[in-house]
This record gives C-alpha cells, sequence and structure tokens, in this order.
C-alpha cells in the first residue's frame, strides 16, 4: 500500500503562493497520474490538477487553470502543485492521490479513478 504525505500548505493573503508536495513510498510512483484534489467545508472534494505518469500530460480544473501548475519529479517520488495569485475561494483541505491503474493514458478527473490517498493539507487564502 502507498503512503502519501502532503506539506507545504499554511495561510496566505490574496495573490499570494503556495507550493504543496506530496511524497509517495515505494517503488512504482512513475508508473501512475498523479492528481490533487481540494475540500472546502461544507461541499464535495473536487478535482484540481493531474499529471500522466511519464509527465507529458497535464490537467487542470477551469478554476485554476494558469495559476497553478502541476509538475511530478519520479526520481524523487514527489508531485508538486504550484499555486499563484491565490484567492479566497482557495481555501481548502488540498489531497493528493495515485491513480487507480498504471500506465493510464487517458486525463483522470474524478475520485473514483484514484485509488490511494493522502492526509490532507491546510491552505488558507485570507482576502
Amino acid at each position: 500500500q502507498v503512503q502519501l504525505v502532503e506539506s507545504g500548505g499554511g495561510l496566505v493573503q490574496a495573490g499570494g503562493s503556495l507550493r504543496l508536495s506530496c511524497a509517495a513510498s515505494g517503488r512504482t510512483f512513475s508508473m501512475y497520474t498523479m492528481g490533487w484534489f481540494r475540500q472546502a467545508p461544507g461541499k464535495e472534494r473536487e478535482f484540481v490538477a493531474a499529471i500522466s505518469w511519464s509527465g507529458g500530460s497535464t490537467y487542470y480544473a477551469d478554476s485554476v487553470k494558469g495559476r497553478f501548475t502541476i509538475s511530478r519529479d519520479n526520481a524523487k517520488n514527489t508531485v508538486y502543485l504550484q499555486m499563484n495569485s491565490l484567492k479566497p475561494e482557495d481555501t481548502a483541505v488540498y489531497y493528493c492521490a495515485r491513480g487507480l491503474r498504471p500506465f493510464t493514458q487517458t486525463p483522470m478527473t474524478t475520485p473514483v479513478e484514484y485509488a490511494s490517498w493522502g492526509q490532507g493539507t491546510q491552505v488558507t487564502v485570507s482576502s
């Protein structure tokens, strides 16, 4: 069972930036799509961004496109989420997740397509 550990969350003013990291255990990290989701109080978990196993394809929710960048370092078993121009509506717990199956080519933007989840890291954006 893979372990995912997020870090990098915190409190930031609107317009600021944060970089989230997610470190994965095991030797199969490079075989799987990795995704970031977020969940605000009283709301459902929503897709933020995903990156294919090779890093060659990335996908973003419309709400973060142009502001957030997902990347991965397979040598370090780590996926990142660079968040710029943060808005109060970005406030949520952010979770990283590993795709359900290896070497998936199609975009994966729903929680059911992911099998392993981290514990989450809080991001709070003040106005």
